[in-house]
Parts: structure tokens; C-alpha cells; sequence
């Protein structure tokens, strides 16, 4: 029970934290992430006799402060700028319990991990390990790489920041400008993982596209009428909108053109489309707006026939212009298959397929499965949901591959004949 408050709490405050001690410890992220690995495991072990305290974060912020200075103390010297540091920690507002305000870092770590010195992998995978919690293996899963080059990467880009002292802050003038895109680029990670989350039970993780939305709408305040700004937080209202409809009571996610699009939230959406008109009215256009107004599209139509999908192939062949990445061009497949047919969305995925690069991305088996589903070629389309669920690491995705597959295995057994009608329009959840 108190091991479950405890990964509640962890989940819930651990990135806020985690923040404030790399700021305190003058961007030593390895010795952060030690010192609050310690004060959980104190946790474990006094709070079955004293109880949760009224502030656990708190009380968390303080033991991983005592910890580090114990372990900057006995290092002595061998830790560059530790004099400074342990002066910083042993200040009396860091040690008072009774009063104690944990500030928010999290806009200062995003700016810090994404400045120039490191390459924009580098700080994505920084933010999502630091900002969201995400393990090396789950960060891998979300830049379709391998799990060592991952953890490669944070290696060297927590050592960069020590080796360059680079300043825990948010810059101004054109230094915070050159960070922009990497900053937006995490935002949207950070949002992408609470929308759908990569190894998870439940669909969603709402703690994670809650602080996207909160980090994207103090970007817009710090540079207000930047385009893509604007965009991408409409393109996260236009996708969070939809959240209380994407899974069942089950917990079985739900394709959109099954969604009960009267429980989308029509205050959200509105707020996203008046920001996207903000955008688009700059006559800037960028990924994040093109990405928001295939949302739109998607959001304004009143029921899946009625999916305006020429003007959203169109689109995300503009995307692809813009960003040509295997993924991307796995959307556009399936958009193609809707004005098209699932035949010529097979022959995209075909090609995307022989990259190679996704070969271990379920979504590319999911979407092969569906368009043979919906060619009727349901024999080839249980071998790819079989696949599909094998690599899918999400649980609520899982259940809805398996639920597939089971219809069209009652519908069409192994050895009869393959249906011929095509299935309703498709779209992504």
C-alpha cells in the first residue's frame, strides 16, 4: 500500500523535484537522480512507523538535499564548483522544513536541456528522462532507436552540461530564440507521451499532456504571436479534447471514427481553433500548424463520413515536405487509404517498410492490419494483429488489437474463404 502512495507521489511530484535538485546542484543530473533515488528508499523506510507526511514532496526536496550534500561533502574537491554548491544547499530556506515552497525549475530544465552545445536528440531524450520520468528503454521505444544508443546519448549529454557549465536558466533575447524549436520539439514529446503512452497499462498518463499543456501555454506568454508556438498548443488542445472518449470503461482503446464525439470537450476545441486561426493568420506555416489543422479537420467533423480526407492527405503531404520521417509517412498512408482505397495505403506502407526503420514500431503492423481488414484480406490481417500486439508495449492498445483480431477470426476462421467488403473509414485515435 505505501509502496503504491509512494509511486503515486513519485509519479505526480518526482519530475518537479527532480528539476529542482539538478538546478540546486548546478546541472549534475546523475547526482539528482541518486540523492532522490535515496530519499525514496527512505521513504520506504520510515514512513511505515512517522506516516505520509502532510508535504510528502516536500519532505522528498529535503532528504535528497541532505543526501547530496553528504555525498558533495565526502567527495570534497573532487566535484567541480562543490564549495558553491554545498553553500547554495546549506542556505536556510533549502533545510527549513516549515515553510518550505518547492519551486517549479521545469520551464528552466527544458531550456537548459536544449541548448545548442547538445544535439536536439540530446536534449529531447534529457527532457523526457528528467521531465516525464521515462526510463532509457521507453525513451528508446519513442525515438524508434535502440535501447544503447539511447543511453548513450543521455551520457553524454549530462556530461556536456557539467563540462560547459552551461547556466540553469531560461535565456532571453536570441539565445532563447535558437532554443525555440527544441523546446516546442520536447513540449510536444512530454504531451505525446501522457496522450498515448508508451509502456503503460491505460492509454493515456493525463499528468504528462497536463504539464505540456501548462509548459506550451508559458512559452506562448514568454514569446507571445510566435507561430508554431501558437500551433502546437492547438494542435495538443485539438488532440486532449478527445481524451475522455479515445478508451472504453474497459480500458480498451477506441479508434476515432468510433469515438462518441459528443463527449469531446467543445471549450477546448474552440480555444485550439481560434489558436491555430492566430497562427495561420502569420501566413508561417510549420509542422506543428500543418499537424493542427488535420486535428481541426478531424475535430469540426460531425461524424466520420462527413471527414473532409482530400484536404488531410493533402496536408500531411505537406507535413512530409516539411518532415520526411517514417512516421509521418505512415499517417499519410493511412490518410491516402481513405480517399484512395486500402490497396494503395498497402502500397505506401510497403515502401515505408522497406527503410527498415520501422520494423519494430507496432503502429506500422497496426496500420498494415487494418487496411488488410479492410481490403478483406483477413487471413494476411490476423498475421499482422498477431505482430502487432506482440510489439505493442501499451496495454489499452493491446486490448484493442486483440479485440480486432478476435472479430475478424469469428467473422472469417482460419481456413474460410477472405471477405470481400471493405470496412468504414479509418482514422487514428
Amino acid at each position: 500500500m505505501l509502496a503504491r502512495i509512494l509511486d503515486e507521489i513519485a509519479r505526480r511530484e518526482g519530475p518537479r523535484i527532480l528539476a529542482g535538485l539538478i538546478g540546486r546542484l548546478g546541472g549534475n543530473f546523475d547526482l539528482a537522480e541518486e540523492a532522490l533515488q535515496d530519499a525514496y528508499q527512505r521513504a520506504l523506510a520510515t514512513w511505515p512507523s512517522s506516516g505520509v507526511p502532510a508535504r510528502p514532496a516536500a519532505w522528498l526536496t529535503l532528504v535528497a538535499q541532505r543526501r547530496a550534500v553528504d555525498v558533495l561533502r565526502r567527495s570534497g574537491r573532487q566535484v567541480e564548483g562543490a564549495e558553491e554548491i554545498l553553500a547554495q544547499l546549506a542556505a536556510p530556506e533549502a533545510v527549513e522544513a516549515e515553510g518550505f515552497e518547492l519551486p517549479d525549475d521545469r520551464l528552466r530544465l527544458i531550456f537548459t536541456c536544449c541548448h545548442p552545445a547538445l544535439a536536439v536528440p540530446a536534449q529531447m531524450a534529457l527532457a523526457l528522462r528528467t521531465l516525464c520520468g521515462l526510463t532509457t528503454r521507453e525513451i528508446a521505444r519513442a525515438f524508434v532507436e535502440p535501447e544503447a544508443t539511447t543511453a548513450q546519448r543521455l551520457v553524454r549529454a549530462k556530461a556536456k552540461i557539467l563540462e560547459a557549465r552551461i547556466p540553469y536558466e531560461v535565456p532571453s533575447g536570441a539565445a532563447l530564440e535558437e532554443r525555440l524549436a527544441g523546446v516546442l520539439a520536447t513540449i510536444y514529446l512530454v504531451f505525446n507521451e501522457g496522450y498515448s503512452a508508451t509502456e503503460n497499462e491505460s492509454l493515456v498518463r493525463s499528468d504528462l499532456s497536463a504539464e505540456a499543456l501548462r509548459l506550451a501555454r508559458l512559452v506562448v506568454a514568454l514569446l507571445p504571436g510566435r507561430p508554431e508556438t501558437l500551433g502546437l498548443l492547438a494542435l495538443m488542445l485539438l488532440h486532449e479534447a478527445r481524451r475522455e472518449s479515445r478508451a472504453d470503461a474497459e480500458g480498451v482503446a477506441i479508434p476515432l471514427e468510433e469515438q462518441d464525439r459528443a463527449s469531446w470537450d467543445r471549450a477546448m476545441i474552440a480555444e485550439g481553433l481560434a489558436l491555430l486561426d492566430a497562427a495561420l493568420a502569420r501566413r508561417t506555416p510549420g509542422p506543428y500548424q500543418i499537424q493542427a489543422a488535420i486535428a481541426a479537420l478531424h475535430a469540426k467533423s460531425p461524424a466520420p463520413e462527413a471527414t473532409d480526407w482530400p484536404q488531410i492527405s493533402a496536408l500531411y503531404g505537406a507535413l512530409y515536405r516539411l518532415a520526411p520521417t517514417p512516421v509521418v509517412a505512415l499517417n499519410a498512408a493511412a490518410a491516402i487509404a481513405m480517399v484512395a482505397g486500402p490497396e494503395e495505403g498497402l502500397a505506401w506502407i510497403d515502401e515505408i517498410e522497406r527503410d527498415g526503420t520501422l520494423e519494430d514500431y507496432a503502429l506500422l503492423h497496426a496500420a498494415r492490419a487494418d487496411l488488410l481488414r479492410r481490403a478483406g484480406r483477413h487471413a494476411e490481417a490476423r498475421e499482422h494483429y498477431g505482430t502487432a500486439i506482440a510489439r505493442s508495449t501499451n496495454g489499452a492498445q493491446r486490448r484493442f488489437l486483440a479485440r480486432r483480431l478476435a472479430q475478424i477470426s469469428a467473422a472469417s476462421p482460419a481456413n474460410a474463404p477472405p471477405a470481400s467488403p471493405p470496412g468504414p473509414p479509418r482514422s487514428s485515435g
